[in-house]
């Protein structure tokens, strides 16, 4: 049993396969409780996670994330629109929060078929769209109206943490960083220097921004730019770093473009092993769902292989808990840890 959405190559976002279930607003309350028990581990450590991942959760097109006492609701289909009013009151009565925001994806910005607006405020009000989260202690500035996707990339969080486990007294560069989520953890966990890489000079002021309300005692480096070119420079300039992270976007959107993606993924790859130091360690990672993670791991695995000095796998991380898989086609997040000997 599904909802029909006459705008999406998918036809029917399926809700339920149980025999005999009737769409109403108790179903979805069900998997609203559902999906908050997953979640709850995560309270001791953080205030911001996702709290409805889509397909994932069984509501397909449909994702809240949590920032602190702001939740933000991200539509990407018309069929929800209808069920709104449900889905505002039962988030406001299972999950502690002030204000409710609404985002829209590109489709339903230009769908004039409904009043909806971009940044909508639907439950509660909003004094300042600059909202701060705790992660493991390390604080960072979320615009939950301007923001990239929701505000933050929260699908990343434990690596994140462990990136910070790892830092302590290292130099660390931070590839396509966004607002610094790698960095600033770096920073806090005790490192010497995190360079933040990014396109976006507003993104790179957030990084700088989210290093200076934490406590550290590194320097924090921003270069802005276009990231393949820039690597090239640093390696041209011999510039070695003890940890190197680079965590693209999503290069391939349809399978047409996995052929692309891949040989992306494996440009950067060679260009940070490069600039990885001697026992230093590069973590490679990508968010594109249509590439595969063996696929994925393998590609990476020949390009270290045939890189100058010998890299060794050490981990392989997929999805934290608020971003549960429960189908094959919602894996999309991957990323592997290589050591240089």
């Amino acid at each position: 049993m599904g909802l029909y959405d006459p705008d999406s190559p998918i036809r029917i976002k399926i809700i339920t396969t149980t025999n005999g279930a009737r769409w109403n607003r108790e179903l979805l309350e069900d998997k609203i409780k559902k999906a908050i028990i997953i979640r709850n581990p995560l309270r001791k450590h953080t205030d911001a996670y996702r709290i409805l991942f889509g397909e994932n959760d069984g509501l397909g097109g449909l994702i809240c994330d949590k920032y602190g006492d702001v939740l933000v609701l991200k539509l990407y289909s018309a069929i929800w629109i209808p069920y709104l009013e449900w889905i505002v009151e039962l988030l406001s009565e299972h999950i502690p929060s002030k204000t409710i925001v609404l985002r829209l994806s590109r489709l339903l910005t230009k769908n004039k078929s409904h009043e909806l607006t971009e940044g909508q405020v639907l439950y509660g009000s909003l004094a300042n769209e600059e909202v701060i989260i705790t992660e493991y202690k390390v604080r960072f500035k979320v615009n939950v109206l301007k923001g990239h996707k929701t505000g933050f990339f929260l699908d990343h969080r434990d690596n994140r943490y462990r990136i910070q486990q790892l830092a302590k007294n290292k130099t660390v560069l931070d590839v396509f960083a966004y607002a610094g989520g790698f960095s600033i953890h770096a920073l806090v966990g005790g490192a010497r220097s995190a360079t933040s890489v990014d396109i976006s000079k507003q993104a790179l002021e957030l990084a700088t921004q989210n290093a200076q309300i934490n406590t550290h005692k590194g320097t924090h480096i921003s270069l802005c730019g276009d990231a393949f070119k820039l690597l090239d420079e640093l390696v041209l300039q011999h510039k070695k770093y003890d940890i190197v992270i680079i965590d693209p976007p999503a290069f391939a959107k349809s399978s047409k473009e996995i052929t692309l993606a891949l040989s992306q993924y494996k440009r950067l790859a060679k260009l940070g092993a490069k600039l990885v130091s001697n026992g230093g360690l590069l973590l490679l990672a990508s968010c594109s769902s249509r590439v595969r993670a063996d696929v994925f791991y393998e590609e990476m695995d020949t390009v270290l292989t045939s890189s100058s000095g010998h890299f060794s796998c050490e981990l392989k991380t997929a999805h934290d808990v608020d971003h549960p898989v429960t189908f094959a086609e919602g894996a999309y997040l991957k990323s592997g840890y290589y050591r240089k000997d």
